[in-house]
């Protein structure tokens, strides 16, 4: 029994502490959350881009047909134009917000290091755009595939953001509720890091047609691994609120869905067979694909986020029970 209590989590504190009362912004956090959502919304209209092979629909950069872009006739904006004007401004949109949660985090957050990831999201949005701009003036697929796998770091690095300056990190700010971690750790780690290399050889997959090999085995790596992490979260977590399992079970939803996905978007593309589905149907599976591996990202990353703060690496598995662990 002390053994299996050294593995778990203990109950959090459910009372708000000093921390939160003066370092919790609900606004901040807010802002933070909805430009997640924002940026999940243009990963997605990306994902249809290029779907629909629309990347090229609109030939100069950064006006539209001349126009400026945000003066683009609405009436003009039909087929693989709708598509790519519709990334851009969006993009727009999300370029705006990362500027206004930096600012929030210089006015209304104290820690020094999340300041940086302000700024390190801010830098990161602005590379974005010009990659984007070099994709359609210098026509090389190269600057698209960098451009794909920059914009799930991005989702994800917002989504840090989100979590950093919601009320459960100041809640449990002083108090680790895992007594032993360093396995745990290091597993979240590892999928966090193959569900991104694996989201890199779908971009190129995406926009080359090749490197299949390398998406399958990586395929594999990440089911294999979410499986282990989700296993090994469960038998630690028991019934505390600390981490909950919402997260490692979401997670195991997301894959079942994206393999699902992955499947119908292999015999759509890559098969004879795919000749036989509309187009529409097309489109809505590898776009989906795009977004539910975006969503698996986050979550893994989050996650790892979360075992890390709630976790004390000092203790080792398998060490003495402490008195209070014992006799609960």
């Amino acid at each position: 029994m002390g053994q299996e209590r050294l593995e778990g989590w203990k109950q959090p504190r459910t009372d708000i502490g000093m921390d939160e009362k003066t370092n919790y912004s609900p606004w901040l956090h807010r802002i933070a959350r909805f430009t997640a959502g924002a940026t999940f919304l243009l990963i997605v209209i990306g994902g249809i881009v290029t779907s629909t092979e629309s990347g090229l629909a609109v030939p100069d950069w950064p006006t539209t047909f001349g126009y400026n872009m945000f003066l683009y006739p609405l009436s003009e904006m039909v087929g693989g134009i709708l598509y790519e004007h519709s990334h851009r401004l969006m993009g727009s949109l999300v370029g705006l917000l990362t500027v206004g949660l930096f600012v929030f985090l210089l006015v209304r957050d104290s820690r020094k290091w999340l300041k940086w990831l302000g700024l390190a999201a801010l830098v990161a949005v602005i590379v974005q755009g010009v990659l984007g701009g070099l994709r359609v003036t210098q026509i090389n697929r190269n600057f698209a595939i960098v451009h794909a796998c920059l914009a799930q770091a991005f989702f994800a690095l917002l989504c840090g953001i989100a979590w950093f300056t919601s009320r459960d990190w100041w809640r449990n700010r002083d108090e680790p509720l895992v007594e032993s971690a360093q396995k745990l750790r290091r597993l979240s780690l590892i999928t966090t890091c193959l569900i991104y290399v694996q989201l890199i050889f779908g971009a190129i997959l995406r926009h080359t047609g090749s490197r299949l090999d390398a998406h399958l085995l990586f395929a594999f790596l990440v089911a294999l691994h979410i499986f282990l992490l989700a296993r090994r979260v469960l038998e630690v977590n028991g019934d505390a609120q600390g981490m909950g399992q919402s997260m490692p079970l979401g997670l195991i939803g997301l894959l079942a869905v994206q393999l699902m996905l992955g499947t119908g978007a292999f015999f759509a593309k890559l098969t004879a067979f795919g000749e036989t589905f509309a187009t529409g149907l097309t489109v809505t599976i590898t776009t989906a694909h795009v977004a539910v591996g975006a969503l698996m990202l986050v979550s893994s990353f989050v996650l790892t986020l979360k075992i890390y703060r709630f976790t004390d690496a000092s203790v080792v598995v398998g060490a003495p029970a402490s008195d209070t662990l014992l006799t609960e």
